[in-house]
């Protein structure tokens, strides 16, 4: 279930009856790749890796799938040593579904679902778009400047030390803090920060944007991206290498506020917090082994 959504994969834990598999499993469900990843997945594959974007691809769940069996392994080590107990769930019998109990019980868990997430996604919701509008652009000040100079533009320069390692600059931190919320909006901050100031994108005659002309006109100015500051300043900030060592972050790092409320909802919230900061080291451990280890050999 964590491939389509993660939260309704925790919320299904409640199936296990013994607290340490469900505690271990709810641990282990962020680093199964949900859909909301594979926009970003397909932006950098279709703009970095053309020829073996699919073996990219594949690759990217693996690991995904790799680093959750080797931390189950590790946290039963350290906090789950207990005997493990087999796992038994009694089936119900099986009978042909009415219309009446299907929307019944689909109302039901989708007001519960609603009930538990809404208030933490929108308040969450809510503070990012404050912090990323404010302050007001001045006369004359592209969307691509107004966001360099929001209170998350501010963030994204404040974090750039410790991802600037991993081959990052401060518009891929404000991507990440953005994806907090959902992790498909890493693609649309990108499109404000790094593509719609650069080259401009044709629209319809109906005075839209035409969406395959501005994923197209995004892709090429990530490839062309240059550092503004610092002792890269000139420099492409993306290159394969650093693109696949982003992929790999994003597949690992904070989940974004919907998972990280079913974790406190269904293990508390130290669990939670232990969550936010153990997938936030590991992606930031692998993402740097991935980035030096590649730049030893490109």
């Amino acid at each position: 279930m964590g491939f389509g959504c993660n939260v309704p994969a925790i919320m299904a834990t409640r199936t296990l009856e013994s607290r340490k598999d469900r505690l271990l499993t709810t641990l282990i469900i962020p680093f199964i790749s949900c859909s909301a990843r594979l926009p970003v997945y397909v932006l950098f594959i279709s703009a970095f890796f053309v020829k073996n974007g699919g073996l990219v691809l594949v690759s990217i769940y693996l690991i995904g799938i790799t680093v959750a069996v080797l931390t189950s392994l590790l946290l039963k080590r350290v906090f789950f040593r207990k005997e493990e107990a087999p796992f038994v769930m009694e089936l119900p019998p099986y009978r042909v579904p009415t219309t009446r109990n299907v929307v019944r019980h689909m109302w039901g868990k989708g007001a519960q679902y609603l009930k538990k997430m809404g208030n933490v996604i929108l308040i969450a919701s809510v503070l990012i778009w404050v912090l990323g509008h404010y302050p007001l652009a001045k006369p004359g000040m592209s969307a691509a400047e107004q966001q360099e100079n929001s209170y998350i533009g501010r963030l994204g320069k404040a974090v750039e030390p410790a991802i600037r390692p991993l081959g990052f600059d401060w518009q891929v931190g404000v991507s990440l803090i953005t994806g907090f919320a959902a992790k498909e909006v890493v693609v649309s901050t990108m499109a404000v920060l790094a593509g719609n100031g650069q080259t401009p994108i044709e629209v319809n005659g109906d005075g839209e944007a035409d969406e395959a002309a501005r994923f197209s006109t995004l892709k090429e100015n990530l490839k062309t991206r240059a550092y503004t500051y610092g002792p890269r300043a000139g420099q492409p900030v993306f290159s394969p290498l650093v693109a696949y060592a982003l992929m790999i972050f994003i597949l690992i790092y904070v989940p974004c506020i919907a998972v990280i409320t079913a974790i406190w909802r269904e293990a508390g919230w130290r669990w939670a917090l232990f969550s936010v900061f153990y997938t936030t080291g590991m992606a930031w451990l692998l993402a740097f082994a991935v980035y030096r280890i590649g730049m030893i050999f490109v």
